[in-house]
């Protein structure tokens, strides 16, 4: 699956390439298309927000019944991201951003250092409106809000929590909303420039934790990451 990620972003980022060197696409800054090629770093919190249901009679809910402080976190990853704008004025736009990050789950507290999950696998499907701020000079600042739909692909259980005989591990997709802020950076009167981003997420998943077809352990998480980006920009 780490293949297939790399391919995807691998993909995506030549895609946006090859749209970038097409003479066609006359650039301006004024244009109505954006395409930005940004790296990207993503920020989760992931600790527990709830204990739905804990089963006292698996291996993982009776250990975890007789401790007193159990929490999570995941960690934090930085991948290639695609974003395409459309601009409806100067003043108004929307977004979508393309992206896969890959995380784990680890516990806190009196499982510090635990591996809980593996291999999550995240495209957090996003669209923002934005407003942006014409300065009459090549900074543009702008700010932006939308939904975004995290979908969960290939997680697996950890280390730790294979150990207390969890064999399979699900994570919800989720709706979220998304807040942004950032700033675009004209480098010519091409369409050429740099773009600075901020967004900051609020997404509560599920997890749930099976041992031998019984449900162990389900939990809902405060995902609510930062994404932190930052790139070159082509707008035409």
């Amino acid at each position: 699956m780490r293949k297939i990620t790399l391919l995807a972003a691998t993909t995506l980022v030549a895609g946006a390439a090859a749209a970038i060197s097409t003479p066609a696409l006359a650039g301006s800054p004024d244009g109505k298309w954006q395409v930005k090629v940004l790296g990207t770093a993503v920020l989760p919190d992931g600790k527990i927000d709830t204990i739905k249901s804990i089963d006292t009679d698996t291996t993982l809910g009776g250990t975890l019944a007789t401790l007193n402080d159990v929490g999570t976190r995941a960690n934090d990853n930085v991948v290639p991201t695609l974003a395409v704008e459309y601009f409806f004025t100067k003043a108004f736009s929307v977004e979508t951003i393309c992206c896969f990050t890959q995380h784990h789950v680890s516990g806190t507290g009196d499982i510090a250092g635990a591996g809980l999950v593996d291999h999550v696998l995240i495209l957090p499907a996003t669209v923002t409106a934005k407003a942006h701020l014409d300065t009459g000079t090549p900074f543009k600042p702008y700010v932006g809000a939308g939904p975004a739909w995290f979908f969960v692909f290939d997680e697996k259980p950890g280390d730790t929590a294979r150990a207390l005989s969890v064999d399979k591990v699900k994570m919800s997709n989720k709706l979220g909303f998304a807040l942004q802020a950032g700033m675009d950076i004209a480098i010519n009167d091409k369409g050429l420039g740099l773009s600075l981003d901020a967004k900051k997420y609020w997404v509560k998943p599920t997890a749930s934790f099976y041992q031998d077809g019984d449900l162990a352990l389900k939990t809902r998480h405060d995902l609510d990451p930062w994404v932190l980006s930052a790139g070159v920009s082509y707008r035409f």
